[in-house]
């Protein structure tokens, strides 16, 4: 049984643990699972759910019931079961660039220790959108000026002083002509990413606007918020900078099962069966870090073992043995016992202990069938 299903049983009542420190033992374990270390606090000002990640689950809902490969993640044809969205931890550094007059940096860092070490790596893509939003009734009337943008890696800190060119390196530059909703670019960063995963080499990005043709003394400024504290001569962009992160834990990796809804069998109830239980995230205190689902049917097998064994219970040859031994020696031999032997995963969307929202597929959730082992 799941360290999840283990815990809800337990605070259900269908068993009894001997003190409080058994359910934190099973909390932990379960966090761990889900790669987190302590249980995400909630708090209120949360980030928004990428609407990419909301469409992502509930496609994974939907295709639960067929076959398929619980390690493809179709909508960027890479192999993974994890999906987080890094939010950036980078900042406004100045008004205006350090190396050009008429430009704009800002600096955008990604943590990638929110990866697991027995993760892999399969895509780490750089999402920017940029917002023209006009603030003057005369922008209104004219095409915003295309702008060049430039991403640099850096290298090493900049001393004090020093030239910060020296420790850059250009990645991309291209033209990027601002629409009046926004503007989406996307950018490949994977073995940027992969390198970043090394202690001591993730020194983050350098994001740098340029107008193509700047007038002597007019200044391009943007600002990450939706406040202004200057008037700017040219209308600026409001950026939102995301890390798009997918990779493959191949210890929770294996292909869906073909099921159908689970329709639990009806026999008599003190024969090894699987059982209701739904799990409602509320009751176990979850509900303000866990996004989707609120709950779920997760089932559990409960029930005797008797002699003689019939096919519908499932029974190895073990177990067949097992219990005509246990019809001759009651004392001295056991039942076998009822345990779960098919199991199926769902899909989590939640927030993990720095505040990314984190697409997960989690196997062995649902117990769809028991059997005597």
């Amino acid at each position: 049984m799941t360290p999840l299903a283990l815990l809800a049983v337990c605070l259900y009542g269908v068993c009894a643990l001997s003190n409080t420190e058994d359910t934190k033992t099973q909390e932990r374990l379960f966090l761990s699972s889900l790669g987190l270390t302590v249980r995400p606090r909630g708090h209120q000002l949360r980030r928004p759910v990428p609407s990419e990640l909301w469409r992502m689950f509930q496609r994974s809902e939907k295709i639960q019931i067929q076959e398929s490969d619980a390690c493809m993640v179709t909508e960027y044809g890479v192999r993974g079961n994890i999906i987080r969205h890094v939010q950036d931890q980078g900042s406004l550094e100045s008004g205006r660039s350090s190396s050009c007059q008429a430009c704009l940096e800002k600096k955008l860092f990604f943590n990638m220790s929110v990866l697991q070490d027995v993760e892999l790596l399969t895509l780490a893509q750089l999402e920017l959108k940029l917002h023209w939003k006009p603030f003057r009734p005369v922008d209104l009337l004219q095409q915003p000026k295309p702008l060049r943008l430039s991403l640099y890696k850096v290298i090493r800190f900049t001393l004090t002083g020093a030239n910060p060119q020296v420790n850059r390196r250009l990645l991309v530059s291209q033209s990027v002509q601002l629409q009046p909703e926004s503007t989406s670019i996307t950018i490949d960063l994977t073995l940027l990413a992969e390198n970043w995963r090394k202690p001591g080499r993730n020194y983050g990005l350098v994001l740098e606007l340029l107008p193509h043709s700047s007038e002597p003394g007019e200044l391009l400024l943007f600002h990450p918020g939706n406040s202004l504290p200057f008037a700017p001569a040219v209308p600026l962009p409001l950026i939102q900078a995301s890390l798009v992160v997918v990779s493959l834990n191949p210890h929770q990796c294996r292909s869906r099962q073909k099921r159908s809804a689970v329709r639990l069998p009806m026999i008599r109830s003190n024969v090894c069966k699987a059982r209701s239980l739904y799990i409602d995230f509320r009751d176990v205190g979850w509900q303000d870090w866990i996004i989707a689902p609120q709950g779920y049917m997760a089932n559990y097998c409960h029930g005797e073992c008797p002699f003689p064994l019939s096919e519908s219970l499932n029974g190895t040859n073990h177990a067949i043995l097992q219990t005509l031994v246990h019809s001759l020696d009651p004392h001295g031999t056991p039942q076998p016992c009822c345990v779960p032997i098919s199991l199926s995963p769902i899909s989590m969307l939640y927030y993990d202990n720095n505040d990314n929202v984190v697409l997960r597929h989690y196997q062995d959730m649902v117990v769809d069938e028991c059997g005597c082992r």
